[in-house]
């Protein structure tokens, strides 16, 4: 073989090499730090080892971080990122601004009449799929059973708020670092706001009248915001202003917590004794109403994987979002990780596997998703959808402003009585200026 020869060969295959480099597609994920995000992360060999050509940069963000930049990307058409995770308040809207691209080729064997009909009605538009669920969520709540059991108290089927303020404090330990209850404080419409707003439903109250009248002047928000104010400083870890989904998961798998009311998504982390120092005993309730008030307050959550109109990588990105929310992914985490910790609330056939019904959760969990009505959640009337959030785009900017001003109640910086004032003032001029009060 001459020289020439090999030199032409050479030549060959780096331009072989060089065409394959060009078709490699690197999509960047937008994603927010939970457990069951960072999970699929550690999984994704699965997905690049079946598709050679795709790659995949994260980028793992603090939930209200992630909104705010994935809002600002979409809303642009910046490009960034080309899956974004977001919540079903996102989806119906942006769908409707042109901002998310219709997912209409997630595999041959998605099934996607497996999705809960719950589930699945929220992320659709005129029959279009606009994002897929990777997990779903209603709220409940988690609570000691031993600490229950030493203090001589038995956990109603029905709590009412009214018992669990009172549970709360007797087994309070502050010299044990034991705190009675954790709840959110964090400001942001998803985090402390998420609780607040079931809360206030569960009180029988709403955001809104049916003329949009904000109604922070309403003897419900200020019970329901006096009570959580004064439960938490009797009762509640210090620093709790500071506190959300993250922060309040791991004081309970530390042991620093007697109960949790958060989302149904949190129950496999404190039943993994792997990650829990509690594991083997913890308990779960359904979402407490207050006395008198015949609604729970269940919330109706969930994360879903989107592609933005901006991005220009949609036929990798389907591929991918085909995977993370598929039936098989669920069996990988399940032979990877075992059954207690697959994504939850999204499937059917989920809540029908023997192996997973095996779980302590599974059953509660499944109620209180079912039990979760967006269209009335309030026994009053409203003018909108929604358990913890508001379906208009305005929410998003006015739940963190108003949330901001009850972490700063929460934390002492102001009174009750002045959040309640100051959320009515600013959401009606932001209500009066969007065109909703006439």
């Amino acid at each position: 073989m001459t020289l020439k020869t090999l030199m032409l060969g050479a030549c060959s295959l780096l331009a072989i090499a060089g065409t394959a480099q060009a078709q490699s597609t690197t999509l960047t994920i937008a994603t927010v730090n939970n457990g069951d995000m960072i999970r699929m992360q550690s999984l994704t060999e699965d997905f690049t080892t079946k598709n050679p050509d795709i790659q995949l940069n994260w980028v793992t963000l603090e939930e209200n971080v992630l909104r705010e930049r994935v809002t600002t990307d979409v809303a642009t058409k910046g490009g960034q990122y080309d899956v974004m995770t977001i919540g079903n308040y996102e989806v119906p809207i942006w769908a409707k601004q042109g901002w998310l691209l219709p997912l209409d080729n997630l595999g041959a064997d998605y099934d996607a009449d497996d999705l809960l009909p719950s589930i699945r009605s929220g992320l659709q538009m005129e029959g279009k799929l606009y994002a897929a669920p990777f997990y779903g969520e209603s709220a409940m709540l988690m609570y000691r059973t031993d600490l229950f059991e030493k203090a001589g108290l038995t956990m109603p089927e029905n709590p009412t708020w009214e018992f669990i303020a009172d549970a709360a404090r007797k087994i309070t330990d502050r010299n044990a670092n034991l705190s009675g209850i954790c709840l959110r404080g964090k400001a942001g419409w998803g985090e402390n706001m998420a609780f607040l707003s079931a809360l206030n439903n569960s009180f029988g109250g709403r955001w809104f009248d049916e003329n949009w009248k904000p109604q922070f002047d309403q003897p419900e928000w200020k019970a329901a915001l006096q009570f959580y104010v004064d439960l938490m400083k009797d009762a509640g870890p210090s620093g709790a202003s500071s506190n959300g989904f993250n922060e309040n998961l791991t004081l309970f798998q530390q042991g620093q917590c007697g109960m949790w009311m958060d989302a149904t998504v949190a129950a496999s982390f404190v039943a993994d004794p792997k990650n829990s120092t509690v594991a083997d005993k913890v308990g779960y309730a359904i979402f407490p109403s207050k006395e008198g008030v015949n609604n729970h307050g269940n919330w109706l959550w969930s994360w879903n994987l989107a592609i933005p109109a901006g991005s220009t990588k949609a036929e990798a990105a389907q591929k991918f979002i085909g995977w993370a929310t598929s039936k098989g992914y669920t069996e990988l985490v399940a032979s990877k990780e075992g059954w207690a910790n697959v994504p939850p609330g999204t499937r059917t056939s989920l809540y029908e596997n023997a192996e997973y019904k095996k779980t302590p959760f599974s059953e509660p969990t499944f109620k209180a998703i079912q039990a979760a009505d967006i269209t009335k959640p309030s026994v009053k009337p409203v003018p909108y959808i929604g358990g913890q959030w508001v379906s208009i785009p305005e929410f998003q900017s006015l739940g963190t402003t108003v949330g901001q001003l009850f972490s700063a109640a929460l934390a002492g910086q102001s009174s009750v009585d002045d959040a309640l004032a100051q959320a009515q003032q600013v959401s009606t001029r932001e209500m009066t200026r969007g065109g909703y009060i006439k």
